[in-house]
């Protein structure tokens, strides 16, 4: 198997392998040009696009960004992140429509053994290795994960799912759900109760069209 093979299929991998060294610093240097650009250059998503696995149309970026390999992760229309947005894309990530990231969230689809001697020693020419492992993250459409949110590997996020800041998410939230803490846990559903449509002034009324919808 090559080490991607191995990232894909759920085994340890070499996250030292020239192959994957490439491609993690292909995405370190285009998101190092993307953070460096003036957030009104209309030319800075296409250095997203560049490297990133896929994206939909009408997505932005606030930026500072820093993705891990970025060809593994795949996003779809209406996408927004907010400040600090970081990606340890290792394993694929999965991110649908109309989904909103708040400020200093970070996707970590990754991992490493608990046990020390397990975790970290010399190999075979006696430089340094951890190991590693990986597991998907899947994020379904209409998510708004708040501000300082971590979601770990081998998560699973429904649709329509709010994840409340500061939370540590370790376990699947089910679709349409507020949830919140850590460790993150499903609170209650979100519904009709939680509308907000008396906020909206008569005048802006066909800016939040959507909302009727």
């Amino acid at each position: 198997m090559t080490e991607e093979e191995k990232i894909f299929a759920g085994k340890m991998f070499n996250n030292r392998a020239p192959e994957l060294v490439a491609e993690k610093h292909r995405a370190h240097e285009l998101c190092r040009q993307f953070n460096a650009a003036d957030e009104s250059d209309p030319g800075r998503i296409g250095l997203v696009r560049s490297f990133i696995g896929s994206l939909g149309e009408h997505s932005n970026f606030q930026g500072p960004i820093q993705f891990n390999y970025g060809c593994h992760t795949f996003i779809g229309d209406y996408f927004f992140a907010n400040f600090n947005f970081l990606v340890m894309d290792d394993a694929r990530i999965y991110i649908g429509d109309k989904v909103c990231i708040g400020p200093n969230v970070s996707l970590l689809a990754t991992n490493h053994p608990l046990l020390p001697e397990e975790r970290f020693g010399p190999g075979e020419n006696g430089q340094p290795v951890m190991a590693e492992f990986a597991s998907e993250i899947h994020i379904g459409n209409n998510v708004w994960i708040a501000c300082n949110v971590c979601v770990l590997g081998g998560v699973h996020i429904g649709d329509g799912a709010v994840i409340g800041a500061g939370s540590v998410v370790t376990k699947d939230v089910p679709a349409g759900y507020l949830a919140y803490g850590n460790p993150c846990r499903a609170v209650r559903p979100i519904t009709q109760a939680d509308s907000k449509k008396e906020l909206v002034l008569p005048e802006d009324e066909a800016h939040f069209r959507f909302a009727a919808d």
